[in-house]
């Protein structure tokens, strides 16, 4: 092993009889990579356990210091700071506490700084501005406090900045980021940043991707924003935005917009809603759409129809009013679709359920679907949790239409929809039988039909669904004996409860065992 290089296996050893691993303090004058990262899905390399060693700190050769996604824990120690070689320090997805110490401001050959997924606390350094050759800084789901530092600005070769999930404050207006000329990537998502929304980001040219999510900011999305002409992805959901007539005017004329998510913004003000709304070749690259939970008027716009490319749309938690029209059916990459949490009343359109990429697998996975520059976050709260998708392809191709004024019965069309993994319907007045076609869908694995006027029996078809794991006919006027076999002898008995008529099944079990019992 040459002296030059560190890597996991070379620092193994017995600990009371299992393999693991853990720091040695060994100085190596010639040491100049140590690299002990562990890959996110390698179960196979047991993690390295306990603090960073000082030792580390008399490398004075180490240019690369990798340690990602073990359990590392302590403080960072300040002997790291004397590596006047290090140009990559990578520790994300550890236990690490304490601040990040001046002293890092040192580190001036430093390219590459991950820290994220940490319990780090305190302020970013105010002179974090000397580390003039930054290409990288990664600090986000941390418990930073504090402002973004003035001095970041002096970070000019910056291409990737990320400080998402932290408890950073106060306005954006002091940072220039009009001298981040290199930023692709900036995230700055889930903190408490007020203020207008900073206006010398527009100056950034060369940035792909922004989020802005989960914080306090206000005013509007100015036309400077045409200025990002690579601009791909872009979010700003959870802050308290307004005009949203003017912000789709401006942004449907982004060419490369892919992701923009808007949601819980421009709170109670009116969708707009006609088909000329969008000029010609509008949003032509527009894949996810999402302006939920704000409370928005009107009906769902006609414009849509012309979003060609989109596969991911969310309107739920709204107040949009009038029936779902039977154009949504012809777009032809939709496969996620959710209006659920408004006011919508009518039936369920026939032509709903020709969605061409939820009717064939071919199809479907025939779609390019592209890596997400940043991930998205079904629900915006779980900002850390199994929620997050970095691939649209990730995503479950659903229809959620729960908690609406529908009525009507469920279309045997239904059936059709064979790509389907989840169909939520509950909390509507639907009536009518539960369809024989859904047991066509065998890739669904949520359904969910509570609390509507169901009547009929539960198909016995549909314990041939082996995915299911989630089946809710609560509140219903169904009969008849529940199915048995497969899944359903696992599923709750409050799944169907409320249907005086239904008998056998979980609820005989359940009858079972309370005479046993008492």
């Amino acid at each position: 092993m040459s002296s030059k290089w560190c890597d996991g296996d070379w620092l193994r050893c017995n600990v009371d009889g299992s393999w693991r691993k853990r720091w040695r303090d060994v100085p190596l004058p010639n040491l100049e990579t140590v690299s002990l990262t562990r890959e996110k899905n390698n179960s196979s390399r047991v993690k390295i356990f306990g603090v960073i060693s000082q030792g580390l700190g008399r490398c004075s050769r180490l240019g690369v210091l990798r340690a990602g996604f073990n359990k590392l824990s302590g403080e960072i120690p300040k002997e790291i700071y004397n590596l006047s070689n290090l140009e990559e320090l990578l520790l994300p997805a550890n236990q690490l506490s304490g601040n990040i110490d001046d002293g890092i401001t040192s580190l001036t050959k430093l390219r590459l700084l991950d820290l994220y997924f940490n319990q780090l606390q305190g302020e970013i350094p105010k002179s974090i501005g000397k580390l003039f050759n930054l290409r990288r800084l990664q600090l986000h789901i941390n418990n930073l406090t504090g402002s973004v530092p003035v001095s970041l600005s002096n970070c000019t070769k910056l291409v990737k900045l990320n400080l998402r999930v932290n408890l950073l404050g106060g306005t954006l207006s002091n940072v220039d980021f009009s001298r981040f000329q290199s930023l692709s990537v900036l995230d700055l998502g889930n903190n408490s940043f007020t203020g207008d929304f900073p206006s010398t980001v527009y100056s950034c040219k060369n940035l792909t991707a922004m989020r802005f999510a989960g914080n306090k900011l206000t005013g509007q999305i100015s036309p400077q924003v045409l200025e990002l002409e690579s601009l791909s992805f872009f979010t700003f959901s959870q802050n308290q935005m307004t005009n949203i007539t003017g912000a789709l005017s401006i942004l449907q004329h982004c060419k490369k917009l892919s992701t923009l998510i808007i949601a819980r913004n421009f709170y109670d003000e009116t969708l707009p809603s006609n088909e000329d709304f969008l000029a010609p070749g509008a949003f032509p690259k527009l894949q996810i759409f999402g302006t939920g939970g704000s409370r928005l008027r009107g009906v769902i716009p006609a414009w849509l129809i012309k979003l060609k490319s989109v596969e991911l749309m969310d309107l739920s938690q709204n107040q949009l009013v009038g029936s779902i029209p039977g154009w949504l059916g012809t777009l032809p990459n939709l496969f996620y679709l959710d209006l659920s949490s408004n006011l919508l009343t009518g039936e369920l359109p026939k032509e709903l359920f020709q969605l061409s990429a939820l009717m064939s697998q071919k199809v479907y996975d025939a779609t390019e679907r592209s890596y997400l520059e940043l991930p998205v976050f079904v629900s915006p709260n779980n900002v850390t949790s199994n929620q997050q998708y970095n691939q649209i392809s990730s995503l479950p191709p659903a229809i959620y239409v729960n908690k609406n004024n529908l009525n009507g019965t469920i279309p045997v069309e239904i059936g059709r929809l064979k790509v389907l993994i989840v169909i939520e319907l509950q909390a509507n007045n639907f009536t009518g039988s539960i369809p024989d076609e859904l047991s066509n869908l065998t890739n669904l694995e949520r359904l969910d039909l509570s609390n509507n006027s169901l009547s009929g029996r539960i198909p016995w078809s549909l314990t041939g669904l082996h995915f299911m794991s989630y089946f809710n006919v609560a509140n219903n006027t169904l009969s008849g004996q529940i199915p048995t076999g497969a899944q359903f002898d696992a599923f709750p008995k409050s799944y169907f409860e409320g249907n005086p008529l239904l008998c056998g099944g979980v609820l005989l079990t359940s009858q079972i065992q309370t005479l046993f019992f008492h």
